[in-house]
């Protein structure tokens, strides 16, 4: 997403995101219709065809086909006096079956809004994506001066806080290996991590319980992340994070370690979520 354009379409001063995508290794068309509904999302409203051309930096004539063509197959509707398209109810039952009893205002997003008010900053909920880390969930921060963190965005996995604490349970050679192909790949984030500092960083997420870093992909800004236990019918691993400015971290660390630590033990631990005594880590201060 064209990250200016969209704090501007926002009204949001610091948004957080990623704009580039893997155009080579996706079908051109379906990676647009994916962006798309994902913009509206993001958006929460309806929007023009030259909005959403713009936001997503694609053609409008090719846009314009694909918004239509959405309509027809009943994913989106069009409003004829304001010339603007917004997603159906259909878009929103598309895999609602999908951890449902953990999804569908069930502990995992009853923990994040808790976190949020707790906080009064942005929490993330990511899952491993290949290389990624990617945020499939966002509860935007509620404080006067903060970080917007767009939904979908993606970080690497050797150089987040999400990221490290979904690498921190492989090996160390699994975790040499994906340090040693981020090093050599060009990457959207243009930070290279020592395999040493890489191996250092994952054995402290393991001793520690938490992962901070800061000021890596958007300047001034960071996250706080602690992995989540093991879910009941699901192979994924899913991370869970503070994200804010980064001086707010620093200066309210402990306050939000702990915030996480039982908040995620209060609302999973002995619930939905499958999390035996194994899985607890501890967290030091």
């Amino acid at each position: 997403m064209e990250l200016a354009r969209l704090g501007q379409a926002l009204g949001e001063r610091w948004v957080a995101g990623h704009e580039q995508d893997d155009t080579d290794q996706i079908v051109k068309s379906a990676g647009r219709v994916l962006r798309i509904l994902e913009l509206f999302d993001v958006l929460k409203r309806e929007a023009l065809v030259s909005e959403v051309s713009e936001l997503l930096a694609l053609p409008q004539s090719s846009t314009s086909v694909l918004l239509r063509s959405l309509v027809v197959m009943g994913y989106l509707s069009y409003n004829a006096p304001t010339r603007a398209f917004a997603p159906t109810t259909r878009v929103a039952l598309l895999g609602n079956w999908v951890n449902a009893p953990l999804l569908s205002d069930g502990p995992l997003i009853r923990l994040m809004h808790r976190l949020n008010v707790r906080t009064g900053q942005a929490v993330v909920l990511a899952v491993r994506n290949h290389v990624w880390s990617q945020y499939i969930h966002v509860v935007q921060a509620s404080s006067p001066v903060r970080l917007y963190v767009v939904k979908g965005s993606r970080r690497p996995l050797v150089c987040s806080a999400t990221g490290l604490t979904l690498i921190s349970d492989l090996s160390d050679s699994e975790i040499t290996r994906l340090g040693l192909r981020y090093n050599a790949e060009p990457q959207e984030v243009d930070v290279k991590v020592p395999v040493p500092v890489l191996l250092e960083r994952a054995q402290a997420v393991r001793a520690n319980g938490y992962a901070f870093q800061h000021d890596t992909v958007t300047a001034g800004a960071g996250v706080i992340a602690m992995r989540l236990p093991s879910l009941e019918n699901s192979d994924e691993r899913l991370s869970i994070g503070i994200a804010a400015p980064t001086q707010v971290l620093q200066d309210s660390k402990d306050d939000f370690v702990l915030a996480l630590h039982e908040e995620i033990a209060a609302h999973l631990v002995g619930g939905v979520g499958n999390l035996g005594t194994d899985d607890l880590v501890p967290v030091l201060s």
